[in-house]
Parts: C-alpha cells; structure tokens; sequence
C-alpha cells in the first residue's frame, strides 16, 4: 500500500487550506502532515510550474495517492488536469478527487470522468469563442471601432509623426504626451 499525500492549494494569501486539509481527513483519507502540501499560487499557473507542486510530485512514488478537494485544485484548464493526471498515472500514482466522489482519476472510471470533463471544456471554450466572434461581427457591422481607444488624440498623433521625422526622440515624445515610449512607437508604425 502506497502512501497518501494531500495537495491544497489557493489562489490568495488571505485564503486559508484548512477547510481542504479537513475534507480530506473527513473522507477518511489519514494523511501525515509532512505529506501535506499547501501552496498559494493562482490556478492558471500550469500545476508543473507552481513550485510546491513540482516538489511533490518528485517525491511521489509508484503506489502513492495523491488527494486533491476538487479539480481545480490542480488547475482551471481542463488540458492541465489532464495532463497532470496523465503523467501522475505513468508514474503509477493514483489521484483522487473528493468533489468527484472521491474517484480515483487515474482508474477506468476516473479515465472517463476526465474525458467527459475534458470534452465539456473543450466545448465551453468553442462556445465562448462562437460567442465572442459573433458579439465582434455584430458591433463592426454597426459601425463601432473595436479595441481600446487611442490614447492620443489625430492631432497629437499627426504632430507626433512629424516630430518623429524631424529627429525628435521617443522617450522626449513620451515624456511630453504622458504616454510610453511604446505609444509613440506604434503611432509611428501607423503613421
């Protein structure tokens, strides 16, 4: 029988792990504490990438448990997880996640759960992308500029181009408008 470790993790340091560590202990998983890691790292952050996960996942061996309250614990992105688990279940570590019955993910059943979960993610996110380039289409279709608005006015931005020509440098240009250097640069490329 392998050893179990918990991972909980969240987002900001005004959030606590207590309420995860408790969940775990009340599924009855009895873990030692040195075998439980908590992390305050946002869940975008690829779950190798966040350094308290890297570090258990090297002492994690074949037979291990790994116990997590819920998915997003390892990560929003539905491809992470996957990949995760995946590369946790070539290692021979089980993964189990309370929110999901406590299933354990690297099993036939939990291979099927991931599935269904990666497929609805997948579709959300086309769904989110349809969305968005219909909301794009409708508002260019009555006439409205897209993107963030120009930070200087045509006026400024002709006086700017003809500065430029005359030699006047980017930094001297940014300082006089109140923009960054990078403003002027792409009032420039425009131009």
């Amino acid at each position: 029988m392998g050893r179990a470790f918990a991972y909980c993790r969240v987002s900001t340091a005004d959030q606590t792990n207590d309420n995860q560590v408790r969940e775990i202990e009340a599924a009855g998983f009895i873990i030692e504490p040195r075998r439980i890691v908590v992390e305050t790292v946002s869940g975008a952050v690829a779950a190798m990438e966040r350094a308290g996960f890297a570090k258990l996942v090297d002492r994690l061996e074949a037979d291990d448990i790994l116990v997590v309250t819920k998915l997003d614990r390892l990560g929003r992105n539905a491809m992470d997880v996957r990949a995760t688990v995946e590369k946790l279940a070539d290692e021979w570590v089980r993964v189990h996640c309370l929110a999901l019955g406590g299933v354990d993910l690297t099993s036939a059943a939990g291979k099927m759960v991931m599935a269904v979960i990666s497929a609805m993610a997948e579709f959300e996110r086309d769904l989110l992308v349809e969305r968005t380039q219909a909301g794009l289409a409708r508002a260019k279709a009555q006439g409205k500029k897209l993107g963030r608005p120009p930070v200087l006015t045509d006026d400024q931005q002709r006086a700017v181009i003809n500065s430029r020509r005359a030699g006047v440098s980017l930094g001297t240009l940014a300082k006089q408008y109140g923009v960054s250097r990078a403003a002027i640069q792409r009032v420039e490329k425009r131009g």
